[in-house]
């Protein structure tokens, strides 16, 4: 399941949260191929935020993947939502950063078993 988790400095009072959702979860699941029913996002405001050594609008993201990232398709990704943010928060592309996971589905499948293991003694 992607999940990709944006911070801004920017308030969201007043925003339509939900276009942003829908438009980041469709951009998501087209670029790495996965149905958007396994895609989250989680959208924070107000953080607070320096880039460059200013306050100005700002976001920071991180997306995690089993699978699916790679060059071409984290340049992709990046643009993508650097162009929703933009477009939605006026936060300038030249202020946005995101970091991307790409987890191997065997080691999460490995962490749950241990996680139930833990649970069930």
């Amino acid at each position: 399941m992607p999940c990709l988790n944006i911070s801004t400095n920017v308030s969201l009072d007043g925003v339509d949260t939900s276009a942003i959702l829908s438009e980041a979860t469709s951009s998501v699941a087209k670029i790495i191929g996965k149905p958007e029913a396994y895609v989250m996002i989680v959208l924070k405001g107000s953080v607070p935020i320096a880039f460059g050594g200013t306050e100005q609008p700002a976001a920071y993201g991180e997306l995690v993947s089993i699978g699916g990232l790679g060059g071409d398709v984290n340049k992709k990704l990046s643009a993508a939502i650097a162009s929703i943010l933009e477009t939605k928060l006026s936060v300038p592309k030249s202020r946005f950063f995101l970091k991307f996971y790409d987890t191997k589905a065997n080691r999460i499948q490995e962490y749950a078993q241990c996680l139930h293991a833990i649970h069930q003694s």
